[in-house]
């Protein structure tokens, strides 16, 4: 069983990587999850503070994952429509049959949504979709960093008592 629970684990791990640049799986919280399968095993005695620090890590960074991009068309001069335009960008471009929906989204519903708020004016429109992308990115990266932190966590957890 604990081969199982460290196989899933790991499997966790690499989903988790993977969701840091796809919004549709959850990155940070499926590496968490897949650090909490490695405290199941038998060989890997609990410890409620790395488990806590990372659980509290990946809810915040859930929750800066739909913050910062919507910050970053506001920074760049955007409005609560481009706000609305990012988030709404991002949930279409999840579900467009596109390749990279989920980066061209955000930006075209931003731009959309500046459109829709002031139609004369273009470069407003574009520098407000700018900031969205960037602020994508910045999740993304933000998210990426964690999960591999994450990761590394697991392989030094996992080879100290002898899996590997």
């Amino acid at each position: 069983m604990d081969v199982l629970l460290l196989i899933i684990g790991f499997a966790c791990m690499i989903l988790g990587i993977l969701g840091s640049f796809l919004p549709v799986l959850p990155g940070p919280g499926l590496s968490w999850i897949g650090l909490l399968l490695l405290y199941f095993t038998h060989a890997v005695p609990m410890n409620y503070w790395i488990l806590g620090i990372s659980l509290l890590v990946t809810i915040v960074i859930s929750i800066l994952d739909y913050v910062i991009p919507a910050k970053g068309t506001k920074r760049f001069g955007g409005s609560s429509y481009g706000i609305w335009g990012t988030n709404i960008g991002l949930i279409v471009g999840i579900f467009a049959p596109i390749p990279f929906g989920f980066i061209i989204g955000p930006f075209v519903g931003a731009f959309v949504g500046e459109m829709i708020y002031n139609s004369t004016d273009h470069k407003r429109a574009l520098k407000a979709a700018t900031g969205s992308f960037i602020g994508f990115l910045a999740s993304s990266f933000m998210k990426f960093v964690v999960c591999i932190i994450f990761l590394g966590l697991y392989i030094w957890i996992a080879a100290q008592h002898s899996w590997f």
